[in-house]
């Protein structure tokens, strides 16, 4: 299913539960498909008496491509180490305001006047944006280990930043094997390559895309820090992060929330940067109690 936008971009989207019931909008990451929001746990959010919707982002899977701005991914990354950020925004086609727009987008499309918004990693940064920029959209924000953009805080360490910017092979069989690269920031107690290798293949027969994650990368550094607009948010926020997390160090969860006025923070042990199934109990737990109306 999919919803166009005033602007013409189209949003592809599922959906779970009664349309009646309470939204939950999932954002998901950065260079991942809807389907990184796993069905049975999009379910289990239902079962709780939820309308959850999980979506692609502009650029990746099925929504809207922007074949015609290419991003040339080293060239990018030397704008912006060079300090030429003026260059760097010339590349960049779209904000990460434009992408949590899309997700207002949706749920005008859905007939959804607000909506509780729950977004992982860059998705938590969408989230963040859409908390901040169309707050009478969003019930309440829960920012799953994500960040705020401030330079100091959430930083990767460099085995974990090196697997992000290496690109996976681009044949069917070597890009599912690659997806094991992604233990490095995985839970260490709950290691899964199986699953890995499951969600590798079946966003590859999905929709593969690899020219959209550059562009997506560009509008995530390129919004900087959004410290400053977090102090000003007036709405229940849960912050969730875990602890064995090496793709965005816990101090970008402790950051955010104690940049929110009365933002709960809820830190996991044995989580790392994923979602392990052992933890979808307590994650299902934190959000419900969160978004209760």
């Amino acid at each position: 299913m999919h919803v166009e936008t005033d602007t013409g971009i189209v949003i592809e989207y599922e959906a779970f539960g009664d349309a009646s019931d309470t939204a939950i909008l999932l954002v998901m990451g950065f260079g991942a498909q809807q389907l990184g929001w796993d069905a049975d746990f999009c379910r289990l959010l239902a079962d709780r008496g939820r309308y959850v919707i999980r979506y692609d982002n502009r650029d990746c899977g099925l929504s809207t491509r922007f074949h015609d701005h290419p991003v040339a991914l080293g060239e990018f990354i030397g704008a912006v180490t060079s300090g030429d950020i003026d260059r760097a925004r010339a590349m960049a086609p779209y904000s990460l305001v434009d992408m949590a727009a899309d997700g207002v987008s949706l749920l005008d499309g859905l007939g959804i006047e607000r909506a509780h918004v729950v977004g992982s990693s860059m998705g938590g940064m969408i989230a963040q944006k859409m908390a901040i920029e169309f707050p009478d959209r969003v019930l309440s924000l829960t920012s799953i280990m994500s960040t705020t953009g401030e330079p100091d805080y959430g930083q990767s360490t460099p085995e974990a930043q090196q697997v992000l910017f290496t690109p996976r092979p681009a044949d069917r069989d070597g890009y599912i094997a690659a997806a094991e690269r992604d233990l490095v920031w995985a839970s260490r107690r709950y290691r899964d390559p199986a699953t890995l290798r499951s969600l590798a293949a079946a966003s590859y027969d999905r929709a593969y895309y690899p020219p959209g994650v550059p562009r997506q990368l560009a509008a995530m550094i390129l919004d900087g820090s959004r410290a400053d607009a977090l102090r000003t948010l007036d709405l229940p926020t849960l912050v969730i992060h875990g602890l064995d997390d090496t793709l965005i160090d816990p101090s970008g969860g402790r950051r955010t929330a104690e940049l929110v006025p009365d933002a709960q923070l809820l830190l996991l042990e044995d989580m790392g940067h994923d979602r392990p199934r052992p933890l979808w109990p307590r994650l299902v737990d934190a959000i419900s109690d969160h978004t209760e109306a």
